[in-house]
């Protein structure tokens, strides 16, 4: 039986949904509930916290599994196994970046511009450290409790930022010089727990689950029926996820064909395939896609 965290914050809401819709309901007594429970006989012990922290909780073995970001992974340096991204986030699939950032008018162009001494504000201060070390730049870091863009003459000459579109950092009148890691949340889970063959059954069970749900959003199933001599037409303005499926149809001269799309543009493409000679088209949402 699996222990499993989950993160709380600006990933909960997005979390919750990614298992509802991978038919593993999350239930608890209340939002601000901090125990929770699932509907997985393989997991008999749910917790919700900050992502900040859930790395290293699973790297000691408080849990067996859980969901968090890489960027806090590398800023506890967590042992950990990663089962796999979950391209996912509070707004959009995109990653996030974690960025060194400083006033767009500033002469500095790289990480390796920066001269020793230079006062760097973070939330990630173990992974920016290690960074400027790495490009041989002895920085002065301090710890940002939030507002770090603000930061820029005054308090900061650089800041470590995490963001997803740069656009806030434009808006402070900052420029990105380097980008120090590309962060996606992913599905982690404890070495030792990982190593036993059972419960890294159970793991890679979930994780079908929770990837099949990702993989069918923006997707759906469209059927329909059409003659053989309309066949060809049909399929070639079929944007398949792979080939579809023909079938001949019983005791009739013509053919029924399904396939998987993306949801985008459907309402072009029914009109087109009714144009072409397609008959009863029907469109059904999908919940899972599982390769």
């Amino acid at each position: 039986m699996l222990r499993l965290v989950l993160p709380k914050g600006s990933l909960e809401k997005a979390t919750m949904q990614l298992f509802a819709d991978a038919d593993l309901a999350i239930t608890r007594a209340s939002d601000v509930d901090y125990k929770a429970s699932i509907d997985d006989p393989n997991v008999n012990e749910v917790r919700i916290l900050r992502p900040q922290e859930i790395g290293r909780y699973v790297a000691d073995g408080m849990f067996d599994i859980g969901i968090t970001a890489r960027d806090w992974i590398e800023e506890t340096a967590s042992d950990v196994v990663t089962l796999g991204q979950l391209n996912y986030s509070k707004a959009t699939p995109q990653p996030t970046n974690i960025v060194v950032a400083v006033a767009a008018d500033s002469p500095w162009t790289s990480v390796r511009d920066l001269p020793d001494g230079v006062r760097v504000q973070t939330e990630y201060v173990g992974l920016t450290r290690r960074f400027f070390e790495a490009n041989g730049v002895n920085a002065d870091i301090s710890l940002s409790y939030g507002a770090t863009e603000a930061k820029i003459p005054e308090i900061a000459d650089a800041v470590v930022e995490l963001t997803e579109t740069g656009r806030a950092l434009r808006a402070a009148g900052l420029k990105v010089i380097d980008t120090i890691l590309v962060s996606y949340t992913e599905l982690i889970a404890n070495p030792t727990a990982y190593a036993d063959p059972a419960k890294r059954k159970s793991m890679e069970q979930l994780h079908v689950l929770l990837s099949g749900a990702l993989e069918a959003r923006g997707r759906v199933l469209v059927k329909l029926n059409v003659e053989e001599a309309n066949l060809q037409a049909v399929i070639a303005l079929l944007p398949a996820l792979k080939s579809p499926t023909v079938s001949k149809l019983y005791g009739e001269d013509g053919f029924a064909v399904e396939t998987v799309i993306s949801k985008s543009g459907i309402n072009t493409l029914i009109p087109a395939l009714k144009d072409a000679g397609a008959t009863g088209i029907i469109e059904l949402p999908i919940s899972k896609i599982v390769a």
